[in-house]
């Protein structure tokens, strides 16, 4: 373990949702699952505990503001036992177009340089078509359908 080394990187990414969307999408273990394609549990309660990717992932809830901010540490079955926990924090910010996600990795080990692809693949793009599908949907729901007229 070389903790002096561990790799730090930020990604941010636009998603067709509001704030809030992401935010409780990213903390439910049921819509996390639906997002990423991963079996997932968790809770929007600080100091819970949860788990993502059919249980690659592990870690627990550091700090919440809701539709902001989440803290939260961060650690794969790669991990050696004796590596301390890295940490994400996911910035949440409404812009045009819905909400940039700008995810900062911190404390990763040494030899574990693979994450922020992981993010974008793993993440990152089925995120867009989770809120994209989910964005439709609502606008389908929203929009009446017209009637035929039999005349």
């Amino acid at each position: 373990m070389c903790v002096a080394m561990a790799l730090r990187f930020t990604v941010s990414e636009v998603f067709p949702a509001t704030p809030r969307a992401v935010y409780d999408a990213w903390l439910d273990g049921k819509r996390h699952a639906q997002m990423t394609g991963g079996a997932a549990t968790g809770s929007a309660k600080a100091g819970t505990a949860f788990t993502a990717w059919d249980g690659y992932v592990r870690g627990r809830n550091l700090e919440l503001d809701p539709g902001k901010r989440i803290v939260q540490s961060w650690r794969t079955s790669e991990f050696a036992d004796d590596d301390p926990d890295s940490m994400i924090t996911l910035t949440l910010k409404p812009v045009a177009g819905g909400t940039k996600l700008t995810l900062l990795h911190t404390r990763i080990p040494d030899g574990q340089t693979g994450y922020k692809k992981g993010w974008l693949d793993y993440y990152f793009a089925p995120m867009k078509d989770y809120f994209a599908k989910t964005k439709l949907a609502a606008r389908r729901k929203a929009t009446p359908r017209s009637r035929s007229s039999k005349l």
